[in-house]
């Protein structure tokens, strides 16, 4: 028997628009076994379960940020020494590592860039990432910061297909760790991004000192958007020496599972990708993550300035776990 009522969460009956925290605890609180299951039913409904959309990061611009995220190394207001700002990465190295990334097996390009925001005379330059990424034949996405309408509508034009921009946790723990933004100015761009006709790809970070109700008031803001994100990046703190969250407590692994399952319940149709941190899970770890509704990744060795696996390390789990790369003409 089941323990939810699935047929309204699989396919997001129209009757059914609106989460709350409550609701979304129970399902949390779950025995870990039925949580599994409720979630594995979900994602069997909406995707194969044995497959992986395979993602690649480049940051083309790194450090100098002028936000004060706490758990970030390139952020200028960091305590101590400073990651020294790069200047904006040519077009052509960009349009190299793609190509580079795709022969790999990556469907989707991300390209992020340490900005509060990007500056009109850095628009060209960005557009031409796109565009060139996107004659490849692969998908764009890009995290530059916020975004104003007009920018938003710029990168659409340019054929970006998503937009990366975090949510990072709960609106009411959100000022713990950023100050230099507000949460509103984080949804105020997603809506933006919406607006223009792109994609949204959100998320958060897990283990950053948040409650379990923060984590799960994060998600309920995501899966009760007017659309909810079609990615969903779930990323595992990585405590980096200098950063105001240096000594956070790591989060429980099963807790971190609990979170992914979350996720895949209230946005059955989203991808949810795990993203960074998979350096300090084990690989059963990893594979709990895959059942409790991961269905992508980002392959190679670093995400930005932090370590990932090694395309071999995940190209050898996979095979264990019996999955394969989702093909390019089928990503979505």
């Amino acid at each position: 028997m089941a323990l939810i009522d699935l047929a309204h969460v699989a396919g997001r009956a129209p009757f059914r628009t609106l989460w709350t925290r409550a609701e979304a605890r129970r399902l949390y609180d779950l025995p870990f076994a039925d949580l599994m299951f409720e979630a594995q039913t979900v994602h069997r409904r909406n995707f194969d379960p044995n497959r992986v959309q395979m993602s690649k990061l480049l940051s083309i611009k790194t450090g100098g940020c002028a936000e004060d995220c706490g758990y970030c190394s390139q952020s200028a207001r960091m305590p101590g020494e400073k990651m020294k700002a790069s200047k904006l990465m040519e077009v052509e190295r960009v349009l190299a590592e793609a190509q580079k990334a795709k022969d790999g097996g990556a469907t989707r390009y991300c390209m992020g860039a340490a900005w509060r925001s990007p500056k009109d005379r850095d628009m060209d330059m960005v557009v031409a990432m796109v565009e060139g990424v996107k004659a490849m034949g692969m998908e764009t996405c890009m995290t530059l910061g916020m975004l104003t309408p007009q920018q938003a509508l710029t990168l659409k034009d340019a054929g970006l297909d998503y937009y990366n921009h975090n949510l990072d946790t709960s609106e009411r723990y959100y000022s713990e760790i950023i100050t230099t933004r507000t949460f509103a100015d984080r949804l105020e761009t997603l809506d933006n991004v919406r607006s223009a006709g792109m994609k949204v790809c959100a998320g958060g970070i897990l283990g950053m000192g948040e409650t379990i109700d923060d984590r799960v008031d994060m998600l309920v803001t995501l899966a009760n958007m007017d659309e909810a994100p079609e990615s969903v990046p779930v990323n595992m703190l990585i405590p980096i020496p200098g950063t105001k969250l240096e000594n956070a407590e790591p989060i429980d692994a099963l807790d971190f599972v609990r979170t992914i399952a979350l996720a895949r319940i209230m946005m059955p149709e989203s991808h949810v990708r795990l993203a960074a941190g998979r350096t300090e899970m084990s690989d059963e770890t990893q594979a709990l993550c895959f059942l409790a509704g991961v269905n992508s990744i980002f392959v190679g060795e670093t995400l930005l300035t932090a370590d990932n696996p090694g395309e071999d390390h995940d190209g050898n789990l996979l095979r264990r776990l019996g999955i394969q790369p989702e093909e390019l003409d089928s990503a979505s």
